[in-house]
């Protein structure tokens, strides 16, 4: 733990302590230490610590920090006689509280402390020496016996106590970037080839060193759980470090992981905050690429950005700085470990029996199918059900960003795109796969999603002997999702007059089956509709079935939402079609008659 000591004109002198790193200063109400002056940029420096002492970097904000009088983009390690300049902020460090002394101290820690929102006098005990005077002169007055009564003292307006942070927790993962330093310094994990070690194997050797580690030079206190500490230690090292406990827990279906300090997980369709935290951003980063480096993939500060995916099929989205101003964020959207059927969405409540009978039927009668939805509200996993409908001894070639779809089938081809490498060059586009895969004699072509381009090479195969293919859009309603089918196609790149887009459309498309994520976290099928054709320039279509939600209040004891699914009194056109062919098809289903959902 570190004290600074911040100065400005018209306020007196107050004391912070600091207990997390890195330790943010700026503008913004989201650092870690506030300083409320417009030339102060909203991140302005940040504190590190290292082995040799605390470090400040720069952020690069307009007006630049200042030690000791010169303009500096890092500096370390700081003294007590370092002056920082910020603006019309002058700060220093004033001591530093070795956290080894926490291990007896029951109190809970200071984890940051921020400005007053009013000036606050000069504390009674502060010195009256010339500004000349060097920082050593300070009060000699006894310390607090605990940093609660120590911030309390110099500063009580400004004192925040972190109650779900205790001291033994702090501590410990203070152990925890000690020991991993140590283990970076005492093993060069480059020397084993690790494409030739078993995880096991991996995990063996580099263990064996970390109990070396606690057995000698570095020996945390007893009062720590020493198991625990190793674990965690070597998941960061090797593993994907606190994630690995929440990829094991099967009710988690999303990590986001915003800041070192701040994990969130989604259970149940509803969001809450886990107390896992990495050690630093440099943790994070390590993470990430770990993750990408086997799949060939790569993130830096000229490409920030990356979608990947772990072995389990789990998506992964990552996002580092300069893009992301709080340090690298990583999203991780896990997949149930064995593929959903039927029977689980008419367990969950996700459609009506009438609804999948529905949709058995169209997908074995080769109609072409798009599902569309909003962020997170099961496109893929619905896209994964219908595509396990497909009757057997089909060529089916699935094209998606990242491999995400986990399809049971015999006959399947799997494309995945590649984006560009260091030098801008070898990008293979969804829209290239399409087109390729139409060259691999394909009976479907199922787009993990369509996003721009690649519509029209889409509904192109669609109307060119691949019927039954399926593919997923972002949209918020069924008919918004033919609208955006329409701009995609336009992002081509090809001047093509609406009205042939249309046509294209109502001659492709036959059903769009639109997926929500209700308030209550239950992903349902809110609408499937019909293309029924195009008239005068306009796209018609007929609703077959809808989840109807009753008022909140009609929820159950588990907070789902009331309501039912229904079907709309409409018998889809191609039911004539198929029945002249010889198909047994049930035609009570549609009529107008309310499914209660759980």
């Amino acid at each position: 733990m570190i004290q600074l000591r911040i100065e400005s004109k018209g306020q007196g002198p107050r004391e912070v302590a600091v207990a997390r790193f890195p330790c943010r200063v700026g503008r913004g109400a989201a650092n870690d230490v506030v300083l409320p002056h417009w030339r102060v940029g909203l991140c302005h420096a940040e504190f590190h610590r290292f082995d040799d002492g605390i470090r400040l970097l720069d952020q690069g904000a307009f007006g630049g920090t200042r030690v000791n009088g010169e303009r500096v983009e890092e500096f370390g390690p700081l003294a007590e006689f370092d002056e920082i300049r910020i603006a019309g902020f002058s700060l220093r460090l004033v001591g530093e509280l070795d956290l080894r002394e926490l291990d007896s101290q029951s109190s809970q820690v200071v984890e940051i402390a921020r400005p007053p929102a009013q000036p606050s006098s000069p504390p009674t005990a502060a010195p009256t020496a010339a500004p000349t005077a060097a920082p050593t002169a300070a009060p000699t007055t006894t310390p607090p016996s605990t940093p609660t009564e120590l911030v309390s003292q110099t500063q009580p307006e400004i004192a925040a106590v972190t109650a779900s942070t205790s001291s033994n927790d702090l501590l410990l993962l203070e152990w925890q970037r000690r020991l991993h330093r140590g283990l970076i310094e005492a093993i060069d994990l480059r020397r084993y080839d690790v494409r030739q070690l078993s995880d096991h194997q991996l995990r063996t050797q580099v263990g064996t060193v970390l109990r070396d580690l606690l057995g000698s030079t570095h020996v945390p206190p007893a009062s720590l759980n020493q198991d625990l500490l190793w674990q965690r230690v070597l998941d960061e090292a090797i593993g994907l470090g606190p994630l690995e406990p929440l990829l094991a827990d099967p009710t988690i279906t999303e990590i986001m992981v915003n800041a070192a300090d701040a994990i969130w997980v989604e259970r149940g369709g509803r969001l809450e905050q886990h107390a896992a935290r990495f050690t630093d951003d440099d943790a994070i980063r390590a993470v990430i690429d770990r993750i990408v480096a086997p799949l060939g993939r790569r993130i830096d500060e000229a490409s920030p950005m990356v979608d990947a995916r772990l072995a389990d099929g789990s998506r992964v989205n990552a996002i580092i700085p300069p893009l992301a101003v709080r340090g690298p964020a990583l999203t991780i959207r896990r997949f149930s470990t064995r593929v959903l059927g039927t029977d689980d969405l008419l367990r969950l409540g996700s459609a009506s029996e009438a609804m999948l009978e529905f949709l058995r039927v169209c997908v074995a009668s080769r109609r072409n199918l798009i599902v569309s939805g909003g962020t997170g509200s099961g496109k893929t996993t619905l896209l994964n059900v219908l595509s396990n409908l497909i009757p057997p001894g089909e060529r089916l070639i699935t094209i998606e960003d990242a491999a995400e779809l986990r399809l049971a089938y015999p006959h399947l081809v799997t494309l995945e795109a590649r984006p560009a490498n260091l030098e801008g060059r070898g990008a293979i586009t969804i829209r290239d796969l399409v087109r390729n895969a139409l060259r691999m004699r394909p009976d479907r072509i199922i787009v993990g999603e369509c996003r721009g381009g690649e519509a029209l090479d889409m509904l192109q195969a669609m109307n060119t002997g691949h019927e039954g293919s399926l593919t997923t859009v972002h949209a918020n309603t069924a008919r918004d999702a033919l609208s955006r089918l329409e701009m995609m196609v336009l992002m081509a790149g090809i001047d093509l007059p609406i009205a042939v887009v249309r046509e294209q459309i109502a001659s492709a498309i036959d059903l769009v089956v639109h997926q929500t994520r209700g308030a209550d976290g239950v992903r349902r099928i809110q609408s499937i509709l019909e293309v029924t054709g195009n008239e005068s320039g306009r796209l018609q279509t007929q609703e077959i079935f809808r989840y109807v939600q009753r008022s909140p209040a009609g929820g159950d004891s588990r907070g789902r939402v009331g309501g039912h699914f229904e079907a709309c009194d409409a018998v889809p056109q191609f039911y004539d079609a198929l029945a002249q062919a010889g198909w047994d098809l049930d035609y009570e289903g549609f009529a107008r008659a309310g499914t209660q959902c759980r």
